[in-house]
């Protein structure tokens, strides 16, 4: 996955918008609802990853299965967060879907329709 191939998908998310709340260096991927991140990215970093909310059961389990490429999340919580290191090695349909998963974590929740009474 490329960098503007991650803008490109993330910004194809429901509500998704990019800042830059750490300057210019570094994508931020939020919902506009409630303007929380579902995903980060140092786009010219060398070497160029992603980090994003993820369950914590499955943020193990995607480490164990990719210890050199799936780590911890740099600089956030490591318990819901994870970075992986976009090189090739984990497929990118992989990483869309995360970055799916992610992003329904923070978004905002729909309210469901009242009921209404037939009358």
């Amino acid at each position: 996955m490329t960098p503007d191939a991650l803008v490109e998908f993330c910004l194809s998310l429901p509500q998704a918008t990019e800042t830059f709340p750490f300057g210019e260096e570094t994508s931020v991927f939020k919902t506009s609802g409630n303007g929380k991140i579902f995903a980060l990215s140092a786009l010219d970093g060398e070497p160029f990853s992603v980090s994003l909310k993820c369950d914590p059961e499955e943020g193990r389990a995607l480490r164990e299965e990719f210890p050199a490429h799936i780590i911890p999340g740099y600089h956030l919580n490591k318990k819901h967060w994870i970075t992986i290191v976009l090189d090739g090695f984990v497929p990118d349909e992989l990483v869309e879907n995360l970055l799916r998963d992610s992003h329904a974590l923070v978004r905002p929740k729909v309210p469901r329709a009242p009921r209404g009474s037939a009358g």
